[in-house]
Order: C-alpha cells, then sequence, then structure tokens
C-alpha cells in the first residue's frame, strides 16, 4: 500500500509543476499536495532585490510544516532562507535541471543585439547588477508575478525583454519563448539554481526521508 504523504506547494502554475516533478521521482508513495499563498505570491509591490535571502516565498509553508499540517513542503532550492527556520531540516535536493538564466526578447533579438534604452524587466539584484555590467546603457525595470504574467507584460509592450530562470521555462514548457541562453560566465547565477528542495519538520526528518529513498530513487541531501 502506498504511503499517502501531504506535500505543500505554492499555487502558481511553476510550483504546482515542480510538485508533479517530486511525485514522479517518487512513483511508489502518493502526494496529496495542498497549496498555500506565501507573502510573496501575495505581496506584488515589495522589490524581490530587498528580500533576497529571507523567507518571502517559503514562511507560510514552513509554517504548515510546524503545525503538522503537511508532510513535506517543496520549494525552489534558490528560495530557500538563508537560514533553515528553527524546528525545520532540508531532506532532500534534486540535482539541477538547468543552472543558467535566459533572455527573452519581444523583438527576437539576443541581448548584445537589442537596441539602447530598452527596458529590461527584472527584480534580481545579481541580475541587475549583470545587465548593468554588460548592457548599462539599459533601463531596468522591476517585474513580479508568475512566469506566465511577466510573460503577459511583456507582450503587452510594459517590457522589451526579461530575464527568466531557464529551469522555469522548462518546466512550464515555455522553451520556445527563449530568445538566449545566457552564458554562465557572463550571468553567474544561484549555486541551487534550477534544483528543487524538500523540507520537513525536524522531529520527522528521518522517518519522512526514510520512506522517500525506501520508495524512490533519493539522491539524499
Amino acid at each position: 500500500m502506498k504511503r499517502v504523504l501531504k506535500l505543500g506547494s505554492r499555487p502558481s502554475p511553476l510550483a504546482l509543476r515542480q510538485a508533479a516533478e517530486i511525485s514522479r521521482l517518487f512513483p511508489h508513495a502518493e502526494f496529496q499536495v495542498k497549496t498555500y499563498l506565501t507573502l510573496g505570491d501575495k505581496d506584488r509591490i515589495t522589490p524581490l532585490s530587498d528580500v533576497e535571502g529571507l523567507d518571502f516565498f517559503t514562511r507560510e509553508l514552513d509554517e504548515a510544516l510546524l503545525r503538522d499540517e503537511i508532510d513535506l513542503a517543496v520549494h525552489s532550492s534558490k528560495d530557500l532562507p538563508e537560514v533553515t527556520p528553527c524546528g525545520l531540516n532540508v531532506v532532500f535536493q534534486t540535482p539541477s535541471i538547468a543552472p543558467n538564466d535566459c533572455f527573452i526578447s519581444r523583438v527576437n533579438l539576443p541581448l548584445s543585439g537589442i537596441s539602447k534604452n530598452s527596458r529590461i524587466g527584472t527584480s534580481s539584484i545579481r541580475r541587475k547588477e549583470q545587465l548593468r555590467k554588460i548592457r548599462p546603457d539599459l533601463l531596468i525595470v522591476d517585474v513580479r508575478g508568475n512566469v506566465q504574467e511577466r510573460l503577459a507584460l511583456m507582450d503587452a509592450g510594459k517590457f522589451d525583454g526579461l530575464i527568466v530562470a531557464h529551469a522555469a521555462l522548462i518546466r512550464l514548457g515555455l522553451e520556445h519563448r527563449i530568445t538566449e541562453v545566457l552564458n554562465l560566465n557572463d550571468f553567474p547565477t544561484h549555486p541551487r539554481q534550477g534544483s528543487l528542495s524538500l523540507v520537513a519538520k525536524r522531529e520527522r526528518w528521518q522517518e519522512v526521508k526514510s520512506i522517500l529513498l525506501e520508495q524512490g530513487p533519493g539522491t539524499g541531501n
């Protein structure tokens, strides 16, 4: 009989694809997905550059773990806070499916070919700094929302281009929107970009990890 594990996820299309990816990794277990809106989902005003390294996209899921509402939470590994909250452990981390960032252009030109003063959407401090080094003549604009919402804003003319994680576009089946996969030498990314992490309550993490390793491939953490 399959052991049912309650898996917490954000409700965005990308997060649900990530939850489905975890389910495929452990086909002998049954996952019941429960969704939670995080502060990062509800707050569309605060620039991501102000909250990098914090629990902006994880806090509500972590609190659900501590209340025993769920057995596991799935996060993009790069969204994990710098300090794991008290009472929680990372029990599993997948290899990255793609570490690069991508450039998506409204006019289908590479980053080197777009015109001066083009508006490029990103909220990441790292991406802003990299853009300024390579193309200081571009206008960098904060953008929030899920990947599809950001693409819709660009398509409506709000931006001339976007910087998006390659892994997100792969998971969403949107690779056809990529204009250019950016070189890691010019655009180094978060060391865990493209990876997924499973988090569990510390007092249960050995039990949960044992279930996962018995019932799936388990690269472990």
